[in-house]
């Protein structure tokens, strides 16, 4: 059996032991590091050459402006050290959402995040989050506008609501928040929404979400808030500058200091284009795709069993509904039809291993993630429901292939869809037993 023991040393006794020159007013942000520490090597080759330790300007600013107590650092934030001219080592706290108070690893690296801007859902699991997800509808149409969840109207605005789950979840976790109208073609305006939403969660912990815009833009988009709310263009049938809309916009908002959640992403093919933004975080959405997925193949296998064009018109109808085909293609050739139907099920490999729970696109992304020269970036994993989506992702996550991309993901959903897999029906049976048991013996 290996020994896996390490010496290791705290902080302070690098300061104490050489008696290194700290400033009078470095010292009671010094002071919450003291525990911090030193792997034995590290302090063997900082000891001989350090004479000055100090703290950098950010570990100032993230500690006055989070006040968290006396010799602690908030949540959210990797503790690093700069050696600067051979003999001043500088503390300094970076931003890094896989820290949580003191600069102590969170339990795994697969971090999670809930779907939510609901701040009475949002309590109960605030201590196990790292991200918080949140876009217009979930505001307005879950929360908001929600007599259920928006207890007595409590919430009219938006802001409220985000200032509201700031300090619910403090400074450890990201909050990624969506524009109202990523169309808008002023740039000042975009930016002018955008640094509202700074000044509300600090710099620290906002992430603009920035969406995938496809043939959507600001002369069509009335399409898609009509009554009928029908698309009359193909989903791949925009122009180039539409079609890149939402790259250039996390660029611009890169530019400007953001982090960006670029966000609407369903197909494999969408992810290398994306990382060319350089966002913060990219997204596998799960649930949607992997239903179609299903319903083409049930219903494209019943044409196959049967010779029944009445199943390819369904077929149709259905591609139609879920914006394959546009509202033009009512009468589009059934052969098309099929022939688009199959080429999808191929592309999404839902008959091997690869594909078959949904999840081909997760793979693809972990796998191109790896060799992308982004190492702060990761993967959001989203959308999900049901009983196998979660478990399906959990044994993705502990194979072989992926175990070194694991720091690289967060888990995102609705905190009462991760509350269902705490349990089981053995915690019911077992709970019975103790319980009984326990009021036996009173």
């Amino acid at each position: 059996m290996q020994d896996h023991q390490t010496i290791r040393c705290k902080f302070k006794t690098l300061l104490e032991s050489e008696n290194i020159e700290q400033e009078e007013s470095d010292i009671p942000y010094l002071k919450r590091v003291y525990e911090h520490s030193l792997c034995h090597d590290t302090y063997l080759k900082l000891k001989n050459a350090v004479k000055v330790a100090a703290v950098t300007r950010e570990f100032r600013a993230v500690v006055d402006l989070f006040k968290v107590p006396e010799g602690e650092t908030p949540a959210g934030f990797r503790v690093d050290y700069i050696l600067e001219e051979g003999t001043v080592l500088k503390v300094d706290l970076a931003r890094d959402i896989s820290y949580d108070r003191n600069g102590i690893k969170r339990p795994t690296n697969v971090l999670f995040s809930a779907d939510s801007a609901n701040p009475y859902e949002v309590e109960p699991i605030k201590d196990l989050l790292a991200n918080l997800t949140c876009n217009p509808g979930i505001i307005y149409d879950l929360f908001i506008n929600n007599p259920k969840a928006n207890k007595n109207n409590r919430f009219k605005t938006r802001d409220e609501v985000m200032q509201e789950l700031g300090r619910i979840l403090g400074p450890g976790v990201d909050i990624s928040v969506e524009l109202n109208d990523p169309f808008n073609s002023s740039k000042e305006r975009i930016l002018e929404e955008a640094a509202k939403f700074r000044e509300m969660l600090t710099k620290y912990r906002v992430v603009i979400k920035v969406p995938h815009t496809g043939p959507v833009n600001a002369g069509n988009v009335q399409e898609l808030l009509s009554d009928g709310k029908k698309f009359y263009r193909r989903y791949q049938e925009g122009s180039t500058q539409d079609m890149f809309h939402g790259h250039n916009l996390a660029l611009m908002l890169k530019e400007h200091g953001y982090r960006v959640n670029f966000t609407l992403m369903f197909e494999p093919y969408q992810t290398l284009l994306a990382l060319q933004a350089r966002p913060y975080f990219i997204n596998s959405f799960v649930r949607h795709r992997h239903h179609q997925s299903q319903n083409i193949k049930g219903l494209l296998s019943a044409y196959e069993m049967s010779g029944n064009e009445a199943h390819l018109k369904q077929l149709r109808t259905f591609m139609i509904e879920s914006d394959y085909f546009s509202a033009n293609d009512l009468n589009v050739d059934l052969n098309t039809v099929k022939e688009t139907a199959k080429l999808l099920l191929e592309s999404r490999r839902v008959d091997s291993s690869e594909g078959r729970d949904g999840l081909d696109a997760v793979r693809h992304n972990l796998r191109v993630l790896r060799n992308a020269n982004l190492p702060d970036t990761r993967l959001i994993i989203c959308s999900m429901e049901g009983p196998r989506n979660y478990p399906d992702i959990d044994k993705l996550l502990a194979e072989e292939e992926f175990r070194d991309m694991n720091q690289r993901v967060v888990i995102t959903a609705e905190p009462s869809y991760l509350a269902m897999f705490t349990s089981c029906n053995l915690v019911v049976s077992y709970q019975r037993r103790f319980m009984n048991a326990a009021k036996s013996g009173q």
